[in-house]
This record gives C-alpha cells, sequence and structure tokens, in this order.
C-alpha cells in the first residue's frame, strides 16, 4: 500500500487539493501497478511562517517582495512625476 505525504501552502481550495490527489493516485497505481484503492495521499499544510528556504520564511519572502514592489512603484512614480515637469 503506498503512502504519498504531501505538503502544500495553505490557500489551496479543494477543488486544487482533489484534482491533486486524483492525479497523484492515478499517476501511482500505473506506475507501480498496483490497485488506485491501495493508494494513500496525506495533504500537511503550511502557513506562510511554517515554510522557509536558506533560513527564510516564506512570510518573510512575501514582505520582501512587497516591499521591493512598493519601492519599484514609488521610483516609477517619482519618474514620471520628474519627466512631467520637464
Amino acid at each position: 500500500m503506498p503512502i504519498i505525504e504531501m505538503h502544500l501552502m495553505t490557500g489551496r481550495t479543494v477543488e486544487q487539493k482533489r484534482r491533486v490527489v486524483a492525479a497523484v493516485a492515478e499517476a501511482t497505481a500505473t506506475a507501480l501497478g498496483v490497485d488506485k484503492n491501495t493508494v494513500r495521499i496525506l495533504i500537511t499544510e503550511h502557513g506562510l511562517d511554517e515554510f522557509a528556504v536558506a533560513g527564510v520564511t516564506a512570510g518573510q519572502k512575501a514582505e520582501m517582495a512587497a516591499a521591493a514592489a512598493a519601492t519599484a512603484a514609488g521610483a516609477s512614480e517619482a519618474a514620471a512625476k520628474a519627466k512631467s515637469t520637464t
């Protein structure tokens, strides 16, 4: 009996999770030559501060991306304003 653990960030819809487990169960059964009814899948969801890469949580990464976008937007706005006054 294959048992598959799937770790996902929170935010997926029920429909998305249903589609992925159906696809994974089918692929596993085909690849291993087992009955699909024997495939078990466990989904564990993680929040933004429960998952990290290189010591930076997904939440921190999102905050940094938002700050960078705000800085870029501010720079673009300032450049447009400067151009319109010349």
